[in-house]
């Protein structure tokens, strides 16, 4: 059993690290004093002209195949980068992605919608999330009824990532009334902004915010429908469950850079003419910190090799999101710990991962769902304790 990235794993690694530490973290500073005078970390299309370098590198469409000019990176390799990514608390991420769902569009829409959105011409939001179906995605209300050859749509889509800037929305909607929606009873719409649904933008406590979708009566031809009449939950399923391996990678890189400061701090902060690392209180964070690091980067890890071997990733993924989501919330509760008043200042990104970290336990399966899953797949037999080797 070998645990060692191969060649090519560390080869795209490193690669991607040196992009990260040469082109993005010198932009910290200015991002911190931005934020802190309440203005978008990037400025406009800055995000785009670092998207477009990090191309020169070799990095364009992680997850998106060749055929579509992208690197169609296996899922152990995507998430080692995503790692990367989240070394940095700007918010940056590689260009040449679109929606995995997207890739079910047929071939008009793959040029009207797939295609751009790749390129970055266009920008999109996945729309699930309503008001009263949140872990419980199979109550959603928003209609679209068939109206011609039109279907019209109506409701409200709430906390939808990227719902501000889109200019086309995936929106899963209720088809059939009689129909369950995980069985036939709801399907996906390709929704243009200018079909005539609006955005208000959601205060949170994190940088930048989600919004709410409204939709009413607004009018899609048939020819919108994504996949088949009836297919939107399964979709859905399909979206939501790679964000399972990728967000907890993305927690691990959090959690590596505010650990290495934790250290760095508790070397040089002295008091009683000492190293505050001498004292057995800072030492036993250090030491929990990393023991959960590790436990959590090989169940993020064994997720995306799941992945790749063909496997059925539910249980593994629901297992790395549950604990890796988890992991960096305490990691970097230690680490504001550490760091005493100075942590808890906007001089430092502590505070900010400690914000931005909070939302990991929540969108796109909350610790509660996680839980569920796990369980249920055990009083059910659906997993052998022990995993792949059972």
């Amino acid at each position: 059993m070998d645990f060692a990235p191969s060649d090519e794993e560390r080869a795209i690694r490193d690669t991607a690290r040196e992009f990260i530490n040469r082109e993005i973290m010198p932009l910290e500073p200015e991002v911190l004093r931005r934020e802190r005078a309440h203005l978008p970390g990037l400025e406009p299309g800055q995000l785009r002209e670092l998207q477009l370098r990090a191309r020169k590198f070799g990095f364009w469409g992680l997850d998106t195949p060749d055929e579509y000019g992208g690197m169609g990176l296996p899922a152990v390799t995507q998430s080692m980068v995503w790692t990367e990514v989240g070394r940095t608390f700007v918010p940056f991420r590689f260009g040449g992605e679109a929606d995995n769902i997207l890739f079910h569009a047929n071939e008009e829409q793959k040029r009207e919608y797939l295609l751009p959105t790749i390129e970055g011409e266009r920008r999109s939001c996945f729309a699930i999330t309503e008001p009263g179906a949140g872990s419980d995605a199979a109550n959603i209300r928003l209609t679209a009824r068939r109206d011609g050859d039109d279907w019209v749509l109506d409701g409200e889509k709430t906390f939808i990532t990227g719902g501000n800037e889109a200019d086309f929305a995936i929106v899963i909607a209720v088809t059939d009334r009689d129909r369950d929606v995980r069985r036939g009873g709801s399907t996906a719409f390709l929704v243009d902004r200018d079909m005539g649904w609006r955005s208000e933008f959601i205060q949170t406590m994190g940088e930048g915010g989600p919004a709410a979708l409204v939709f009413e009566d607004v009018r899609v031809p048939a020819r919108n429908v994504l996949g088949e009449v009836g297919q939107g939950f399964a979709l859905a399923m399909q979206w939501i469950g790679k964000g399972r391996y990728v967000i907890p990678s993305h927690a691990l890189g959090i959690a590596e850079r505010a650990l290495a400061m934790a250290i760095d701090h508790a070397n040089t902060r002295h008091t009683f003419g000492r190293p505050i690392g001498d004292n057995q209180a800072i030492a036993w964070m250090l030491a929990d910190s990393e023991t959960e690091l590790e436990a959590a980067r090989w169940l993020v890890l064994r997720a995306a090799w799941t992945v790749d071997a063909g496997l059925d990733p539910r249980h593994a993924s629901s297992m790395a999101k549950l604990y890796g989501a988890g992991m960096v919330n305490r990691v970097v509760d230690r680490v504001m710990q550490i760091h005493g008043g100075m942590g808890y200042t906007r001089e430092l990104p502590i505070e900010r991962w400690y914000r931005q970290a909070r939302l990991l336990r929540i969108f796109e399966g909350t610790d509660e769902m996680q839980r569920l899953i796990i369980s249920r797949d055990l009083l059910r037999g659906y997993t052998k304790l022990g995993g792949h080797l059972a």
